[in-house]
């Protein structure tokens, strides 16, 4: 693995399904880790909207729905798209070793 002190072991491939997103905590941030058909992305867990778990929302594609309001977000860019949410998720960089996920995250 790099020596890079940002990249953070998150999760291992068979704890993040298709349409199962993974919450997880890195320092202070919350994380969702996705398999959008074997590919992995990490956004922030939380919605830009209001303080909700996207990892409790609806997967169609690569499209994740806030399980609050229904807003919607592009899983690999983190692009709002629909209302009521305007503002787009933090995305983090993914690299996937053996069967373990890594998200880099900077403090």
């Amino acid at each position: 693995m790099s020596e890079n002190n940002n990249w953070h072991l998150a999760a291992t491939t068979s704890e993040v399904l298709v349409d199962e997103p993974k919450a997880v905590k890195i320092g202070e941030h919350h994380v969702a880790i996705y398999n959008v058909d074997g590919a992995y992305y990490a956004t922030d867990d939380i919605c830009t909207h209001e303080f909700a778990s996207l990892c409790e929302g609806f997967i169609d594609g690569d499209i994740i729905e806030c399980p609050l309001h229904a807003g919607q977000f592009h899983i690999p860019t983190g692009k709002a798209m629909s209302p009521p949410v305007t503002e787009d998720l933090r995305t983090f960089k993914v690299k996937v070793e053996g069967d373990e996920i890594y998200v880099e995250v900077t403090t």
